[in-house]
């Protein structure tokens, strides 16, 4: 099969999408060519069968150049590829859709997020398949959904037999769904007793984001937490493993309502993880799924106090239910 994917950065080095590259990585292994469209290209290094094509946001180009770029691309591309596979932005299957349902190409969308939108529902009606990593993370009513596990880079995220000098950690973009308030509190609680502390990994990337990141940043400010509460920032992609290995608990109070990425790449380098929130309730954490803060509080210590840290339960899980190597596969199939 030859097949086109439209993203929205190929680069190594992006703080949210390097990951992606991996992810064209893998589907070339089973693909007689793959050809790239994407709205930022950056540094990558792939097989000669991956062909990449910017719509040239890195140039900074305009959204007229985009859409312009993006019509010229696929019909030019029309005879070089038999599928197409958007992943995340769903307003490329609606602008899109027309040519390539009249071209006879068969169109699938990955989608992660707790929210539906106006914009997926009518991606919905144009689409054969929509893929998701977890039954939490597109709450749409359809029968063209197909969970299939989340695509985690399981050579990179597994034990590495580290140092724990970390003891919770937190990975993502400081957004408001992420509920990091709530976390605060609670390591202002914890505090009192055993003096844990919590690394937060990750930024914001928009306006009201940043100004969230302020508003936490004083908060924590506030309660006299600076000892307790570190903010690292963004990190490259190839760095987080190494951090998670370092960390003994991954903790998250996130209200978004999908599974988030960064708690099954915790499981894949053996992380106990203790959860508030919904999107995690069908990795079944046992009593580490809690329901408000107090038990969070409770679950937490209990996990502290047990002094295991690495479990090879996790390990297994997301190599069997969520790697990239399965993921791929289940994709090109669906085709």
């Amino acid at each position: 099969m030859k097949i086109l994917i439209v993203t929205q950065a190929i680069d190594l080095e992006h703080p949210i999408l390097g990951f992606f590259h991996r992810w064209v990585e893998e589907f070339a292994k089973h693909c007689e060519h793959v050809h790239v469209i994407c709205l930022q290209d950056g540094k990558h290094d792939f097989p000669k069968n991956v062909t990449v094509y910017s719509l040239g946001k890195e140039e900074g180009r305009n959204r007229l150049v985009y859409l312009l770029r993006f019509y010229k691309l696929i019909w030019q591309l029309r005879n070089e590829y038999d599928n197409v596979f958007v992943h995340m932005n769903q307003i490329y299957v609606i602008l899109g859709a027309s040519l390539w349902r009249a071209l006879g190409k068969k169109v699938g969308l990955w989608y992660m997020h707790g929210t539906v939108s106006n914009s997926l529902k009518l991606a919905e009606k144009l689409t054969n398949n929509i893929f998701t990593g977890s039954p939490e993370s597109c709450r749409l009513d359809s029968d063209k959904i197909l969970v299939t596990g989340h695509g985690i880079d399981t050579d990179k995220f597994k034990p590495l037999g580290l140092e724990k000098n970390i003891d919770l950690i937190s990975v993502g973009r400081i957004t408001k769904s992420k509920n990091l308030i709530t976390l605060v509190d609670i390591i202002s609680e914890l505090s009192k007793t055993n003096g844990t502390s919590l690394t937060i990994i990750g930024g914001a990337v928009t306006d009201s984001e940043a100004e969230y990141e302020k508003n936490l940043r004083g908060y924590v400010e506030e309660n006299g937490l600076e000892e307790e509460v570190h903010f690292v920032g963004r990190i490259m992609q190839t760095e987080l493993p190494k951090y998670l290995n370092k960390a003994k608990v991954f903790v998250t109070t996130a209200q978004n309502g999908s599974l988030d990425k960064a708690i099954l790449e915790a499981l894949a380098v053996g992380l106990p993880v203790v959860s508030m929130a919904p999107g995690t309730r069908s990795l079944m954490l046992g009593d580490s799924q809690v329901e408000d803060s107090e038990a969070f509080i409770k679950q937490l210590n209990s996990v502290i106090e047990s002094g295991v840290y690495t479990s090879e339960a996790n390990v297994d899980f997301v190599r069997k239910n969520h790697s990239i190597e399965s993921l791929v596969p289940k994709i090109l199939n669906s085709y």
